[in-house]
């Protein structure tokens, strides 16, 4: 059953072939046996997921399933679940039970989606390697001596190991996408605001944002028909109709026109990932689209500005960890200052210490103009520059990852290098556009290449139209790690 997609396992309930608690048994002994090896999930509670799958099973017997009732999910561990540990993957919050529920959360439960449990991370999301969790780093099915990407490293390898048959993701500055392309699945980031934020552990507000991950598109609509929506408490949710997700799936793509930045087939991407790529675009041009060069002229500058802009709005969010109200605190200081001081100091791991320095200097007397309102500004450009490109295309096309994934350790000395990797994904999460990864191939190590499509604002429908087209053309979605069986 870990093989069937959304759509498949739903029908399964619904024909009584198979209940919600077998379902879960089934992932939950899959996890047991491989999660040693690929330390994708933080926390499984497996009573507390029986019990969400009999409360589903009854709902079903009632008559009053939805969709996916019954169908389990994994979550992200920067999602507050209530009666769950929330961790962010940081000692920090190693012992945090959050008791209350993200809006996403409440959501998958009103659905009767059972929860498999709580998936690694980087340490609150800052990362593209899952390297900097406090629980150690998650290992990448496809080959245990890579990353998984990050910072949603967990949810992609779970759900590339059929350890849950989606699950749910941040992405701040790719991190949805960029681990979808090394873990060969599909993942969404959607228009800023189309998904509450509220429960979402807050990175760098003005650019978080939740989104699916699945293993194809048209899972990925049906679990945005589940988690979007407008969110009162969320002061950034849009207040928008109700959208179906999965009512342009089936539309031909005869006429599409597709944008090809020039800067993302410059230097800096690796020749077996172009390779894909370009078969890729054959095959959408195959299916009857047409390919349109363009040029986005600022892209070039997202990677400085959003490592201005992201630890300034992290350095804020961060400082209510303090060791006085909730989390970590160390256990001996000698008055408060010193509590505030060693608390931080060892509650918060290397990489989420220097994004906190790094944001407060940016934001600090004689700095802020220079840096932060001069980001503001460019941002302000690489978002005009999207605009500009979508009068002249209808979907934007190109690499998710200048490179596969890379192996365990081989940046971790090298923050730039690292911070490079997301290069095709940040000005996204800058413009606030919606966006998604697919997988198109392999590269030279065997390893997944990911393609990104990017849309306008609010053509989440558009963007899976087009890969789901793509994936009934293909089988690079369908294929599985080998050695997982």
């Amino acid at each position: 059953m870990e093989h069937t997609s959304l759509r498949g396992l739903a029908e399964l309930l619904k024909s009584g072939r198979a209940s919600s608690r077998e379902l879960c048994q089934d992932y939950l002994d899959r996890i047991e046996r491989l999660n040693p090896t690929l330390n994708a999930f933080i926390t499984v509670d497996r009573d507390r997921t029986l019990a969400e799958a009999a409360a589903a099973d009854h709902l079903r017997e009632q008559g009053r399933a939805g969709p996916l009732t019954g169908v389990p999910i994994a979550h992200k561990d920067i999602f507050c679940t209530e009666g769950w540990p929330t961790t962010c993957a940081s000692r920090m919050l190693a012992n945090f039970v959050s008791p209350y529920d993200a809006h996403v959360i409440e959501r998958c439960k009103a659905a009767g989606l059972p929860s498999l449990g709580k998936t690694n991370m980087d340490e609150f999301a800052m990362g593209s390697s899952n390297e900097t969790s406090y629980f150690g780093p998650v290992k990448n099915p496809w080959d245990p001596r890579a990353v998984p990407g990050g910072s949603s490293g967990g949810s992609a390898a779970a759900v590339a190991a059929r350890l849950a048959p989606a699950a749910t993701g941040t992405d701040t500055g790719g991190s949805i996408r960029q681990p979808a392309a090394f873990c060969g699945i599909t993942g969404l980031k959607p228009t800023y605001g189309v998904v509450s934020r509220y429960g979402l552990v807050a990175f760098a507000s003005s650019l978080d944002q939740g989104g699916p991950m699945a293993p194809s598109a048209e899972d990925c609509a049906l679990l945005m028909n589940v988690i979007a929506g407008f969110d009162p408490r969320d002061s950034t949710s849009l207040e928008r109709p109700a959208e179906d997700y999965t009512r342009l799936l089936d539309a031909p793509l005869q006429g599409l026109r597709i944008g090809l930045p020039r800067e993302y087939f410059a230097q800096g991407l690796a020749a077996d990932v172009a390779r894909a790529i370009e078969a890729a675009l054959a095959e959408f041009e195959r299916l009857g689209a047409r390919s349109v060069e363009l040029s986005l002229p600022n892209s070039a500058l997202s990677v400085p500005v959003y490592y201005v802009l992201a630890p300034a709005e992290a350095s804020s969010n961060l400082a209510r960890y303090d060791g006085v109200r909730y989390g970590y605190r160390t256990p001996e200081y000698a008055d408060l200052t010193e509590m505030y001081e060693k608390t931080r100091a060892e509650g918060f791991g290397a990489e989420v210490k220097r994004r906190i320095l790094i944001g407060t200097y940016v934001l600090s007397h004689g700095y802020y103009d220079a840096y932060y309102l001069q980001a503001q500004r460019v941002r302000r450009l690489i978002a005009r520059d999207f605009a500009a490109a979508f009068t002249q295309c209808d979907v934007i096309l190109g690499p998710t990852a200048p490179t596969t994934a890379f192996d365990l350790g081989a940046k971790r000395d090298d923050p730039i290098e690292m911070y490079l990797s997301d290069i095709y994904t940040i000005a996204v999460n800058l413009a606030g556009l919606p966006a998604l990864s697919i997988p198109c191939g392999f590269g030279a190590d065997g390893r997944p290449v990911g393609l990104q499509l990017i849309g306008d604002y609010f053509a989440e429908a558009r963007l899976l139209n087009v890969a789901h087209q793509y994936q009934r053309a293909t089988d690079w979605h369908t294929r599985q790690p080998p050695a997982l069986g």
